[in-house]
């Protein structure tokens, strides 16, 4: 393979090159690289699908598909969900796109690393991000009790959760993700990025969409290419209440959808039990891959609840060296992770795939990785290296403030009732309960807001130093027979919230500030309950005339008949 490839890599700023681009760039005919870097199903659509699709290429390409809103309706069929609660997109990258424009006022909180558009779209568009460090020392895993002190500390307007999160496969209880979504009931807006969902396993009934549609702030974003095996076709949805919905849905063109994805919606209705069957195999090739990988010398596995999993390099091996050479001399395409954003280039995000490939990849890394030590990327005994986001702000703010995400805050004393302090790990501490909001009579048109009572902001309590992480337990060499379904893990009871103290006196509207929102101040033009109701009457609508779905359960526990 060329060795001009390598360089696409060095010119892409938060992704990786299309397979596309890779393919012209080698000149090569034939089969592309085994792709580890693309989170597809390998095992949808099914071969017959796949011919089924190809008879009727001529028919997909030249005609116009129908109207979004045909589409949208099988769909809703498919999964039982009401249309009015639904907006497909072309892909979720225009969705996000949307949401942005739409419903994120002023700021928008996202932990990192995770979903590049989630950080990137809100910053071409000038509004302020708030990044929250994930702790490689905790494996990568979200606190939600410190998430919701970050956020308000912050007086961050946007809040931003991706289930499972991309790229370490990080996952949150549902009732845990519930009792967070109404401890942000005065927020703006919620937003809960289940892309990667359909693969997880730890519980029966991971989605939150049921949820979603009954709040007046909260939005559920959904993939279908990740979860279909189908990138290049580009379609996915959101679920909200029905006034959330029908704002993006208002804005997207009539013909926003292909005729690929019109096909791939209405072939679906046949192959629930294909489909099913596909995202057990998934898991049961994840536990495996795991295994495979952890049997390696210094490569650390971080448990994953999607398609994939982030691993650690070996001390001393460098992500961009280890990617350019599985590429060219071994045809196996990883994602180097040193462009995203509160990650480095110690890490790789490797996909979910068949046993066979994952041999091929397991052998590549052992030569790239130990190989002769004359060319191998692991120099030998190293003492370690710093952490190193691979972005300077990041890094940054990780150093001066010890991960806490805000600048001297560490010494700052312990705040009023109302923002807990940070638990220590293992506490359980409840969410701090959620600011109270004034009714607000139903409107039309914008509503000024007002100017809430002066008062302090308060200040987390000293965040102590998370546990020392012991790193994943290497998983042993499961034998190849199909792994039982685990049994749904109990989250724990939800805490009780405080009972809601009385909302302060409306005062006059005020002027816009320049810049970004103050910390406590609400966003000018932020959604406000009365604004968003009418969320009674959610019956399911499903496609009429159509026979029933065969082997589709609802969209709580999609695909998990197999």
């Amino acid at each position: 393979m060329s060795g001009n490839v390598t360089s696409l890599f060095r010119g892409t700023a938060a992704h990786s090159p299309s397979m596309a681009a890779l393919t012209r760039e080698s000149g090569e005919a034939g089969a592309g690289p085994v792709d580890f870097c693309i989170p597809c199903n390998p095992y949808f659509p099914t071969p017959a699908m796949f011919e089924e699709m190809a008879g009727r290429l001529r028919d997909i390409i030249t005609y116009y598909p129908s109207g979004a809103d045909t589409i949208t309706a099988e769909l809703c069929g498919l999964l039982e969900l009401p249309p009015q609660c639904v907006a497909m997109g072309n892909g979720s990258t225009e969705l996000i796109t949307w949401i942005d424009h739409l419903l994120v006022r002023d700021s928008l909180a996202v932990p990192v690393p995770t979903f590049g558009r989630w950080t990137d779209q809100p910053m071409e568009t000038g509004k302020r991000v708030d990044m929250f460090p994930l702790q490689e020392s905790a494996g990568f895993a979200l606190d939600l009790a410190r998430y919701a002190e970050f956020v308000r500390a912050r007086g961050t307007r946007t809040v931003v959760i991706c289930n499972p999160n991309n790229p370490d496969g990080g996952y949150l209880h549902k009732q845990a993700l519930v009792q967070f979504m109404d401890a942000m009931a005065d927020r703006d807006l919620v937003v809960i990025d289940e892309s990667f969902l359909e693969f997880a396993d730890a519980e029966a009934e991971p989605s939150v969409v049921r949820e979603a549609m009954l709040r007046p702030n909260v939005v559920v974003l959904r993939s279908l290419g990740k979860n279909f095996g189908l990138h290049g076709i580009r379609f996915g949805y959101l679920v909200a209440n029905p006034a959330l919905a029908g704002r993006v849905r208002a804005m997207l063109p009539k013909w926003n959808l292909n005729s690929f994805a019109e096909h791939v919606v209405f072939m679906l209705r046949d192959h629930g039990p294909e489909y099913a069957q596909s995202l057990h195999q998934v898991r049961r090739d994840r536990l495996e891959m795991a295994g495979r990988l952890s049997a390696l010398p210094g490569l650390t596995v971080y448990p994953s609840q999607g398609n994939f999993l982030f691993v650690r390099l070996p001390v001393g091996a460098e992500g961009t060296v280890v990617r350019d050479r599985m590429l060219t001399e071994h045809r196996i395409l990883v994602r180097e992770c040193g462009n995203k954003i509160g990650s480095s280039s110690r890490f790789l995000r490797l996909v979910v795939r068949p046993q066979v490939d994952v041999h091929r990849l397991v052998s590549g890394l052992e030569q790239v990785l130990y190989g002769s030590r004359r060319g191998a990327a692991v120099p030998g005994p190293a003492t370690g290296t710093g952490y190193s986001s691979g972005t300077a702000a990041v890094d940054r703010l990780v150093s001066e403030t010890n991960g806490a995400g805000m600048r001297a805050l560490a010494a700052q004393p312990a705040g009023p009732p109302g923002l807990a302090a940070a638990p220590a790990a293992g506490t359980g501490m409840p969410l701090p309960a959620a600011v109270p909001v004034a009714p607000a009579a139903a409107t039309v048109g914008p509503m000024p807001m007002p100017v809430p009572a002066p008062q302090q902001v308060p200040q987390p309590a000293p965040v102590p130093q998370p546990a020392p992480y012991p790193g994943p337990v290497p998983v042993p060499h499961p034998a190849p027979a199909p792994r039982p379904t685990p049994d749904p893990v109990p989250p724990p009871a939800p805490a009780p919230y405080p009972a809601p103290a009385p909302a302060p006196a409306a005062a006059a509207p005020y002027s816009v500030p320049a810049g970004p929102t103050p910390p406590g101040v609400p966003a000018r033009g932020g959604l406000t309950a009365a604004q968003v109701r009418g969320t009674d009457g959610l019956e399911s609508v499903p496609a009429g005339g159509r026979p029933a779905s065969r082997g589709w359960p609802d969209p709580a526990g999609m695909g998990r008949t197999g």
